[in-house]
């Protein structure tokens, strides 16, 4: 209804009661809504809050994927970035985050097998890494696992991120002959300089476990207790076993042919001595992927070869 501004306006008592009744509401909604928006910054975000590590967790993946993935061939900025790593508990020794993801086994199965899978221990063998990427995006597709599963796709960062990539880490010290192997004292340091005449490429520190990077690995084994770790490398295109388990045949197109077993690696170590068989897939090429085609069947003769092969630890 439109009144004529010069006309007076008569409203009853109850008329009056009315629009102060609305007016109090409207003015308790307001001050309901402001006290929710203040709760929300003060708790939601406060430092602690389980909002706050997802927001810091984000970060922290966007940056370590902004120094990553322009080193891999064939992984991408937001491949990575929504690949849901998450930030572990280890560091290497520049202080970058070792990023792992986990995959739940189907709630059904009672005892399921569980698997360590890792890249990048060499940092200049950088398929060994992309390759793990592939892998998680297709282990992120299926809604059940048939084996729980702990990824970690870049065990040496600063390996990668050096001006050249390197094989060692920060500190000059390759990560898979520094596991503590026994009598790694007398054996590594005397393999390195006499079979490798001291190659700096091969050099075991200065004692086991020395580095952080391998420190998290050896803890990881120690509080996740895989039944099999799989160890991706390049370039020599085999397929190595150390451990209790029968090996594979073959992979994709690669085969199966002993490496060789090193003082302080970690399929001697893990494999050899604590019975934790170590499957290590050692791609052609360092820096050209496989075929997605071949990477896919790679993955389903590893499916394979666990579910045939692997048995579940006695806890």
């Amino acid at each position: 209804m439109i009144l004529n501004r010069l006309a007076p306006v008569v409203l009853t008592s109850k008329q009056i009661s009315q629009l102060i009744s609305r007016g109090a509401m409207l003015l308790l909604s307001a001050s309901l809504f402001s006290l929710s928006a203040h709760a929300v910054e003060e708790t939601s975000f406060s430092p602690g809050s389980g909002v706050q590590r997802n927001v810091n967790h984000l970060k922290a993946l966007q940056d370590w994927c902004k120094q990553v993935t322009p080193r891999l061939p064939k992984v991408s900025l937001n491949e990575c970035r929504t690949s849901r790593l998450q930030v572990s508990s280890g560091k290497s020794f520049k202080g970058l985050p070792l990023m792992t993801r986990d995959f739940s086994s189907d709630p059904k199965l009672k005892r399921a097998r569980k698997v360590l899978l890792i890249g990048g221990i060499h940092g200049d063998e950088k398929t060994a890494t992309a390759v793990v990427f592939k892998w998680l995006e297709t282990l992120a597709k299926n809604p059940t696992q048939e084996f729980q599963w702990k990824v970690a796709p870049l065990v040496n960062p600063d390996g990668l991120l050096a001006p050249k990539a390197t094989r060692v880490n920060a500190r000059g010290v390759d990560l898979n002959r520094n596991f503590p192997t026994p009598d790694w004292d007398k054996e590594a340091l005397k393999y390195w300089e006499q079979k490798t005449k001291s190659d700096p490429r091969r050099y075991p520190g200065k004692t086991p476990v020395s580095e952080p990077e391998s420190k998290w690995v050896f803890e990881t084994i120690t509080t996740f207790k895989p039944d099999v770790i799989i160890s991706v490398h390049a370039p020599f295109g085999v397929l190595d076993l150390d451990g209790p388990a029968q090996p594979p045949t073959r992979f994709g197109r690669l085969h199966f042919n002993r490496v060789g077993v090193y003082a302080g690696s970690l399929g001697n170590y893990s494999g050899m001595h604590q019975e934790t068989p170590v499957l290590t897939i050692e791609l052609p090429h360092a820096l050209n992927m496989p075929s997605p085609a071949e990477t896919a069947r790679i993955w389903s003769d590893m499916q394979i070869w666990i579910r045939n092969n692997v048995s579940v630890r006695k806890k």
